[in-house]
């Protein structure tokens, strides 16, 4: 894949809550004849998930970690994920690996003893499962998906310069995207511009909702949200037939149908949740003392659709050719 990428350096000011200091980073623990049981839930399949899955699992068997890795995913249906929480506490697993804010709910409602590392969740606070971000004080900790609002959103306005309204898609039955949308809203009107909002709560309510807002705004940003996830060619096809480009929160998104995104890369924050892992399992840390860790304290990347950007008709800037991709051409 040619796909080109930008390191930045983030300054630990861009959160109130960073990364936890890092233990030892030295690999191969020793674990004796130990192999610890894993239940690994996502709450469907898409390649951010499915990267912060592989993440997980690499970053256990970088430091030695011998484990057994229970995977299941529901594909979305939410009593199949209770099923799946009940499987995992009826096995006594060791730890529980939650992907996603469905599941972490879930997972969390059926047991607070078993530990739960999540991943690819936005907002633990607001996702309920955890007092504070320094400190949880329940059974579950994790890393944050929480990707670059602010710069995204000055990344559009690169794009389409003359910019006066933005529209917001995102999914009023996931809390992590109302959180985003929230977030976003705020900060797209704190730089003068007029937001409009419009939200859906599954799949098949995405191409109209696409198009009723793509009627009314220049340019629309998504959040990373399972549900647009799920719908990005969709997504992708309303902007090619309206010509209004669309923004999504990552990369994995923008692939799908977007025009472009600066993001965190999510096999790097899978990684970030089995280090967490490996410190409760051979360390003995406890989840409740252990601060969660956010995505954006990790490399982020820009990652630019020039086939979408070209069916659109928008002009990539300059300083961002460096970073198009083209598709999956070696």
């Amino acid at each position: 894949m040619n796909k080109a990428r930008l390191v930045l350096t983030m300054l630990a000011g861009l959160l109130i809550f960073g990364f936890a200091a890092c233990s030892d980073e030295t690999p191969g623990a020793d674990t004796g004849d130990r192999v610890f049981q894993i239940g690994v839930a996502q709450i469907t399949a898409h390649p951010a998930l499915d990267a912060a899955r592989d993440g997980f699992v690499a970053a256990l068997e970088y430091y030695g970690v011998e484990a057994q890795f229970d995977f299941q995913n529901p594909l979305g249906d939410r009593d199949a994920l209770s099923a799946i929480a009940d499987r995992f506490v009826n096995n006594d697993v060791d730890l529980i690996l939650a992907i996603a804010t469905p599941t972490v709910q879930t997972m969390f409602a059926a047991t607070d003893t078993i530990p739960i590392v999540g991943s690819a969740i936005t907002t633990y606070v607001g996702a309920g499962v955890v007092e504070s971000n320094e400190r949880p004080g329940t059974n579950v900790t994790g890393a944050s998906d929480l990707n670059p609002i602010r710069d995204q959103i000055g990344m559009i306005l690169e794009f389409v310069p003359d910019l006066q309204t933005l529209g917001i898609a995102y999914a009023s039955s996931e809390s992590n995207s109302v959180y985003q949308a929230n977030f976003a809203a705020d900060y797209a009107e704190s730089r003068g511009l007029t937001v409009v909002r419009s939200s859906v709560t599954a799949v098949a309510e995405v191409h109209q909702n696409m198009l009723n807002l793509a009627d009314s705004v220049d340019a629309i940003w998504l959040p990373t949200d399972n549900t647009h996830a799920d719908a990005m060619p969709i997504v992708g096809q309303v902007s090619i037939e309206t010509g209004v480009p669309n923004f999504p929160g990552e990369n994995n998104m923008t692939m799908g149908g977007g025009v472009a995104t600066i993001s965190l890369d999510y096999f790097d924050l899978g990684w970030e949740s089995g280090r967490m892992a490996r410190d409760i399992l051979i360390n003995g840390q406890d989840p409740a003392e252990m601060p969660i860790r956010f995505g954006m304290d990790l490399d982020l990347e820009y990652f630019v659709n020039g086939s979408m950007a070209e069916l659109i008709g928008i002009p990539v800037p300059q300083q961002f050719h460096p970073y198009i991709w083209w598709g999956d051409e070696d």
